[in-house]
C-alpha cells in the first residue's frame, strides 16, 4: 500500500521510501528493479500505486457514506436485512477512510506508531467488511430456511449477536499489530504487508478462506432451496411458467455474481499472502491488493443500490420525487 504499510521494495520504491522515511533506507537495501514504473521513477515524488489506492478509498467512502446515511435516517429500513447491509456499508466506509488516511500519513507524517494504527484500522475494517458479507449470507439462508418465523424478534436477536461477533473479532484482529504482533523490531519476520508479520497475514488469509468456503456452502444451499421452491410451485400449478423460470434464473445468476465478485476481488491477495515473501517485488503486492479494495467499491452496488427501498430513499433524498410518508413493503433478503 505504501512503504510503511507494505513490506518489500525495489529500486524505485526504495528510493521513494528513503525520501519519505529516511530510517527505512538502512533497513531495506536495494534489491531488484521489478517495479520500474517509468524511465526515471525516482523523480516522481509519490508512488502511483498509492495514488490509485487513495482514489479507490475516496470512491469507496463516498459510495458507502450515502448508504449509511440513507439507512440511518430512514425509519422503515430497520429490518434485519438492512441492519446487516448497514454494517457492511459502515465497514466499507471505514476501509475507504483508512485508505485515504494511510495515503495522507505516508506523505505528511512519518511515524511508526501512526503506521501501526493505520494498518490495524485497515485490517479491522476489511475484516468487518468480509465478515459482514458472511453475516448477510447467513441471513439470506435463514430467510429461506425459516421463512415463516424470519420476521420475528428472535431473528433480530440473532442479527445483533452476529454483529457483535463480527465487529468484536474484527477489532481484535486489528489490535494485534498495535499491541505488539508486528515486525518493527524484527525485519526478517515481515510479510508482504509491512509491518504485519508472516504469521499474522497467514492467519488473516486462512480466515478469509474459511469465510469464503462457508459462503460457498451457504449459497449452494440457497440455490437448492430456491430451485426446490420453484419446483414445488410448478407441481402445484402443474407446469413451470416462464415467469418462474426467469425468477429462478435471475436468483441463481445474482448469487453467482455475488460469489464471483467476492472471489475475484480477494482471492489473488489472499493466495499471495500465503505464498509471497517480503523479498518479492512490491508491485505484486500492489497488483493483488488494489483489486481487493474494489470489493468494497462494488458491495454497495450489489447489496444496497439494487434494492428497491434504498432506490426509493435515494429518489426522495436527491430528487424529492416521492413523498416519504408513502408506505411500501420491505422485502425479504431471500428476494435476491
Amino acid at each position: 500500500m505504501n512503504d510503511t504499510f507494505l513490506g518489500n521494495d525495489t529500486v524505485a520504491t526504495a528510493t521513494l521510501a528513503g525520501k519519505a522515511f529516511p530510517c527505512m533506507e538502512a533497513n531495506y537495501p536495494e534489491r531488484n528493479g521489478s517495479l520500474e514504473l517509468s524511465a526515471t521513477p525516482q523523480d516522481f515524488p509519490i508512488n502511483p500505486w498509492d495514488i490509485m489506492l487513495c482514489m479507490s478509498g475516496t470512491v469507496i467512502a463516498c459510495e458507502n457514506s450515502i448508504v449509511v446515511a440513507i439507512i440511518f435516517y430512514t425509519p422503515t429500513l430497520r429490518t434485519p436485512m438492512f441492519v446487516l447491509i448497514g454494517s457492511l456499508a459502515t465497514a466499507d466506509l471505514l476501509a475507504g477512510m483508512g485508505l485515504i488516511l494511510n495515503f495522507v500519513f505516508q506523505y505528511v507524517i512519518s511515524s511508526e506508531t501512526i503506521s501501526l494504527i493505520t494498518v490495524g484500522f485497515l485490517v479491522a475494517s476489511f475484516t468487518a467488511s468480509i465478515s459482514s458479507l458472511l453475516a448477510i449470507t447467513v441471513d439470506r439462508y435463514f430467510s429461506l430456511y425459516n421463512a415463516l418465523t424470519y420476521f420475528s424478534e428472535k431473528t433480530l436477536h440473532y442479527v445483533h449477536l452476529m454483529l457483535v461477533g463480527t465487529w468484536g473479532v474484527s477489532m481484535c484482529l486489528g489490535l494485534l499489530p498495535v499491541l505488539g504482533w508486528n515486525c518493527l523490531d524484527d525485519p526478517n519476520s515481515c510479510s508482504i504487508v509491512r509491518p504485519l508479520t508472516r504469521s499474522n497475514v497467514t492467519l488473516l488469509a486462512v480466515s478469509f478462506f474459511v469465510i469464503f468456503i462457508l459462503m460457498l456452502t451457504l449459497y449452494f444451499k440457497i440455490c437448492k432451496i430456491v430451485c426446490h421452491h420453484a419446483h414445488q410451485i410448478a407441481l402445484q400449478k402443474h407446469f413451470f411458467t416462464a415467469s418462474h423460470y426467469v425468477a429462478t434464473k435471475k436468483g441463481v445468476s445474482t448469487l453467482a455474481i455475488i460469489l464471483g465478485t467476492f472471489g475475484a476481488s480477494w482471492l489473488p491477495f489472499a493466495i499471495y499472502c500465503l505464498v509471497g515473501e517480503r523479498e518479492y517485488p512490491l508491485v505484486y503486492t500492489y497488483a493483488t491488493l488494489l483489486p481487493a479494495t474494489y470489493n468494497s467499491m462494488i458491495n454497495p452496488i450489489i447489496y444496497a443500490y439494487r434494492n428497491a427501498e434504498i432506490q426509493r430513499s435515494l429518489y426522495v433524498l436527491f430528487c424529492g420525487c416521492f413523498q416519504t410518508n408513502v408506505a411500501y413493503h420491505s422485502r425479504s433478503p431471500s428476494e435476491v
